[in-house]
């Protein structure tokens, strides 16, 4: 059975850090994409990070420059390293495998995953 589990995430003050884990399991082979998106209430759903086995495929934005995303595809485990957090990153988190991803001469990238989590709750507090 495939399943995305989400870690971390929780509450914190303006300018503070978090992070969030993804652990997969149950594919015959460590996904070859992994990423985040993230939907807050009243808000249209936004893709925060994508990466791949050898390497990032790009950041939204909103997240380039505080957001980090890592992935140990042996151990099957992404990572965002989140800092310099802002009210307006308050939303649910869901982590996302495999699917396609596509990117364009500009940097702009879209991923459509094949799978994803339940979700873990980022709160920051203003």
């Amino acid at each position: 059975q495939l399943k995305l589990v989400e870690s971390g995430g929780g509450s914190v003050e303006s300018g503070g850090s978090l992070n969030v884990s993804c652990e997969v399991s149950g594919f015959a082979y460590p996904p070859y994409y992994m990423g985040l998106f993230r939907h807050a209430p009243r808000q249209e759903r936004e893709g925060v990070a994508v990466t791949t086995r050898h390497g990032v495929g790009g950041y939204s934005e909103s997240v380039q420059g505080r957001f980090t995303i890592s992935y140990d595809s042996p151990v099957r485990t992404m990572y965002l390293q989140m800092n310099s957090l802002k009210p307006e990153d308050t939303a649910i988190y869901y982590c996302a495998a495999d699917g396609r991803l596509s990117t364009e001469s500009t940097g702009a990238w879209s991923y459509a995953p094949s799978y994803e989590g339940p979700g873990t709750q980022v709160t920051v507090l203003s």
